[in-house]
Formats: C-alpha cells, sequence, structure tokens
C-alpha cells in the first residue's frame, strides 16, 4: 500500500483502537484517521458493569492505549467528533466541525448505543442507562450513595450491574418480560442458575412482567409501575433493555444492511469494496456455520480488526474466531464460546445446583453448537475443537 494512501477509521472504541494498532503492527506507513464521538481514549466497555462498577478498576485501567501512544504511532486521533456523513463515490467523510477528509480505504467501528423505552418517564432524572464511560460513573454515585435501583431488563448489562449493586449493599428489583434472566442468550436450562443465583443473594426478580411507566416524584425517577398495575418503589432506575446499532452511516451511505447489522463477508469486507465494518455492527458471514452472525461482544471489537484491516491492505483474511463472552456475577465466573440460536437438547458435566459445571448444546445430529465453563477455568480449548470439528458426539460421553 503507498505511503499516500490514507485510512479513515470510524469510531473510537476497542475496535477503532485495536484496528490502528493493527495497520501500524502491519507496516503500514500511510495517513491513519480515528474519529470518536466520546472525549475519552479509547476504552474497553465490559468493566464499565463488572469492575469499574465494583470498584476494582479506574478508567486508566482497560483505556487501551495511553495518549502518547497515538502520538509516537502517527495516529490523527479526532475525539470529541463524529462523521455525518459518507460519501463511497467521492472517497471521502464529513465530519460534524464541517471537516471533509479523503479516503482510500474505511472502516467502521461505530458500535452500538443503548435501546430506549418507548413509555413516560423514560428520559427523566434518575434514569439511568449505560453504555460510556459517564454513564458507568452516574450510576457509580447511585450505589454509593445506598439509593435503592430497579433495573429493567435482565440481560447481561441489568444482571451484572444488579450483582455489584447488591454486593455494595443495594436493595435491587429487577424487571424482565421474559420467563428468566438472560434466556435469549442461555435458554431455560443455563437461565435458571442465574436467577437462583440473583434471589439467593437478595435480588427481588419479577420475571414475566412489563414496565408500563417510570414513575417521577417532582420531575425525577421514583420507581415503576408494571403492566398488572402493581408499583415498585426506587430512588434511581436503570433501563437494560438491550443495544441499538450505529448503522445509520451506512445505511445514508447505501451499504448493504441487514440481521441488526451491516452484511459483510468473512473478510469483514461490506457491499462497498473499499468499506470494512468489525465490532458490533458487523453481521458477518461465518463459514463455520454457514450464516451471518453478528454479535455485541468484547471479543468481536478485540479480534476482528487485525481481519478488516488485512483486507484492507490486500492482503487475503478471514474472521473465524467463534463467538465467545463472559460474565462475571457476584462468585459466578463463566465463559461462553459458540453459537446457539437453536439447539436439540442441553448436556451437563457436573452439577448446575453447585454452580461449577460445563453446559454443552447439541443439535439434532448431536453437534456440538456451543459450550459454557461456569466456575472452571480451563477446557475451553476443547470446547472450540468439538464445536469446529462439526462432528457427532456421544452425549453421555460429555457428561464425565
Amino acid at each position: 500500500m503507498s505511503t499516500s494512501a490514507a485510512f479513515v477509521i470510524v469510531g473510537a472504541g476497542l475496535a477503532g483502537a485495536k484496528a490502528a494498532e493493527a495497520l501500524r503492527d502491519k507496516d503500514f506507513d500511510g495517513t491513519i484517521v480515528l474519529i470518536g464521538e466520546e472525549h475519552q481514549l479509547p476504552y474497553e466497555r465490559p468493566p464499565l458493569s463488572k469492575e469499574f462498577l465494583a470498584g476494582k478498576k479506574t478508567l486508566e485501567d482497560f483505556t487501551v492505549k495511553p495518549r502518547s501512544w497515538y502520538h509516537e504511532h502517527e495516529i490523527d486521533l479526532r475525539l470529541g467528533n463524529r462523521v455525518v456523513s459518507v460519501d463511497p463515490s467521492g472517497h471521502n467523510v464529513t465530519l460534524a466541525d464541517g471537516a471533509s477528509l479523503g479516503y482510500d480505504k474505511l472502516l467502521l467501528a461505530t458500535g452500538s448505543r443503548s435501546r430506549r423505552l418507548p413509555i413516560r418517564g423514560a428520559d427523566a432524572p434518575r434514569v439511568h442507562y449505560l453504555r460510556t464511560v459517564e454513564d458507568a460513573s452516574a450510576l457509580d454515585s447511585v450505589l454509593a450513595s445506598g439509593d435503592s435501583l430497579a433495573v429493567v431488563g435482565a440481560g447481561w448489562i441489568g444482571m451484572e450491574v444488579a450483582a455489584a449493586a447488591r454486593q455494595r449493599g443495594v436493595d435491587v428489583t429487577v424487571v424482565e418480560s421474559a420467563a428468566l434472566p438472560l434466556l435469549a442468550g442461555l435458554g431455560a436450562e443455563n437461565a435458571a442458575v442465574f436467577a437462583d443465583l440473583h434471589r439467593e443473594h437478595g435480588v427481588d426478580l419479577r420475571t414475566g412482567a412489563t414496565v408500563a411507566e417510570i414513575t417521577t416524584a417532582g420531575g425525577a425517577a421514583a420507581g415503576l409501575r408494571l403492566g398488572d398495575g402493581s408499583q415498585i418503589r426506587a430512588d434511581a432506575v436503570l433501563v437494560a433493555v438491550g443495544a441499538q446499532p450505529n448503522i445509520e452511516l451506512a445505511q445514508h451511505a447505501g451499504l448493504s444492511t441487514g440481521d441488526g447489522g451491516v452484511l459483510v463477508d468473512t473478510g469483514l469486507r461490506s457491499s462497498d469494496p473499499d468499506i470494512y465494518a468489525v465490532g458490533d455492527i458487523a453481521a458477518a458471514q461465518h463459514s463455520l456455520f454457514g450464516t451471518r452472525i453478528r454479535t455485541e461482544h468484547w471479543a468481536n471489537a478485540l479480534k476482528q480488526p487485525a481481519v478488516a484491516t488485512s483486507g484492507m491492505l490486500g492482503e487475503a483474511a478471514e474472521y473465524t474466531e467463534l463467538p465467545y463472552f463472559f460474565t462475571d456475577q457476584y462468585d459466578l465466573g463463566m465463559e461462553y464460546v459458540g453459537y446457539a440460536p437453536r439447539y436439540a437438547r442441553v448436556v451437563f458435566r457436573g452439577d448446575p445446583a453447585g454452580r461449577e459445571y460445563t453446559s454443552f448444546w447439541l443439535d439434532d445430529d448431536n453437534r456440538v453448537l456451543a459450550g459454557m465453563n461456569v466456575n472452571i477455568w480451563d477446557g475451553l480449548d476443547d470446547i472450540k475443537a468439538l464445536i469446529n470439528a462439526q462432528a457427532p458426539v456421544n452425549p453421555d460421553r460429555l457428561t464425565t
């Protein structure tokens, strides 16, 4: 690639920072512009609902690189700014400050934002969302004050915050429309483990319930009114009902979108050969599963940039990593790998009631689709090997 080439990266989170790093590691010596809306240096987001709220880590601990690194590696870092439009035919982007930048290759790493609730009170003071470090700092102040907290949504963010809050002595009520927390991601067999875990730690977990309104007093959030008319009093409310991928730039630029994201091939290239997408927004074709997969997990932001930047440099590359995520809640640590939106059965090795076990998701042919270790810190490579083999297994042998 010519030294006169210019690469623009839109989104200065973990994925954007890792892309800039990968380009320099691959000896690209052209121009790199990294643009982000936040004023903070690029940082990782998983600690926001875990170690940060638990008081175990500060922002500096999970900042990807110090400011000096960007200067030393000649990265044109533009924070507190955003790209408002992309012109693929002209190969340029326009920024909110009026600047126009030309590019040879463009990488979209725009991430996602918290979904809002279309109900009364959703934007009242003391209603919190968790996406940025500023969000986490505001929520940390609530936990430090000892105020009671109502959480709307029992997904990963909601349950991790609930755990952090209870460990700090905060009264917590969680409201979830599904029958169990984390049901969509884990299925009933494993979701029940997390329901029991939180109830044992004093969370008032209300499943199969809907929220009709965030009630207010003096203009600020004061709790929830549920669909059945019952009310929950709380000093603050966290809305954790999922994320909305930031794909508007791609849509307005005419890129192909679907499956909730920007459609990319196994090399993470979009419908425009000079534009790539990574992280939360990438709906990527996966050769092993034969389908597109889009996941909002840290592992994609960490590992996809190496593949995308290879393609930007004209090298053949394919993203073959299995989806991976982890959580820490109370004394439970978990790692999950694989992809099982539909499955035939779940097999356990160990006792889920004791919360030290491995779970396997199998299809109709007894092939392993996914696996999860709970409080077990080895064997993940073996699970990956079973998934990648795509061969039938004896379910009985998985239990021993």
